[in-house]
């Protein structure tokens, strides 16, 4: 990348976080932007976990007594006998399963209610709620919006913050645009299928589960954000591909 660091974006700045959690870079993008230096944190803790698990003591491989085999099949084993480096490999490899493993079932949570687990998502991503008057880029949107899972047009507002994030089990879309009280979330539910509109309440938030053919589209703000305005501008920017 060539931008100098007061040029970088979150996006940018956040890319190059997720490929190494000690990023030295953008130090000026950093020092104003408290929700990507959360982020920072955030992937700092997650690498020192691994790393953690994968510091395991690894025993002395040691063959079995071989007595009463054939010699011909201990002649197979010794020349088929691991070696130290591939020994460590496939620790290495089992820890680094566990660690996913527990991160799966980490997320394998169940709620109450759909409006429960939404809620419980965005507790834990708050660095996507920051005010900012910058858009992200054409290219991330396309990615976290592929075009045979729905299209998009701009009317739906500033979109400051685009992820694909997992809802009841399913990938969707993640999206930030600003409100009139502050950042507004909005979450693409493909598949998600509810019989009427929900509305529901969190710490200082409200929001809205809105039925969109055989899915659905969730709207959060904070307390006396106006949903009602939003609500027609992200029914009629989206359209579903299938």
């Amino acid at each position: 990348m060539t931008e100098t660091n007061d040029m970088m974006t979150c996006e940018e700045y956040r890319e190059a976080v997720a490929a190494n959690p000690l990023y030295e870079g953008g130090d000026s993008h950093a020092s104003q932007c408290p929700a990507c230096q959360a982020f920072q944190t955030d992937m700092q803790a997650l690498d020192s976990k691994i790393a953690r698990a994968l510091a395991i003591s690894v025993p002395e491989l040691k063959m079995p007594e071989l007595a009463d085999v054939d010699s011909s099949i201990v002649s197979v084993l010794r020349t088929r006998r691991l070696t130290t480096p591939a020994w460590l490999a496939v620790a290495a490899t089992v820890a680094i399963a566990a660690v996913l493993g527990f991160r799966m079932l980490g997320n394998d949570l169940s709620y109450p209610s759909l409006a429960d687990e939404i809620v419980a998502h965005l507790e834990h991503e708050p660095y996507a709620l920051r005010v900012t008057d910058k858009s992200v880029s054409d290219s991330r949107l396309a990615r976290v919006i592929p075009a045979d899972l729905a299209t998009m047009d701009h009317s739906i507002g500033l979109i400051t913050y685009a992820q694909s994030c997992v809802i009841n089990g399913k990938e969707v879309p993640h999206l930030v645009i600003q409100g009139e009280r502050g950042p507004v979330t909005i979450l693409l539910m493909p598949g998600e299928k509810v019989d009427s509109r929900q509305s529901f309440s969190g710490q200082s938030i409200n929001g809205v589960i809105l039925p969109v053919g055989d899915s659905s589209i969730a709207i959060i703000g904070e307390d006396g954000e106006n949903l009602k305005r939003i609500e027609n501008n992200v029914k009629n920017s989206v359209t579903w591909s299938t």
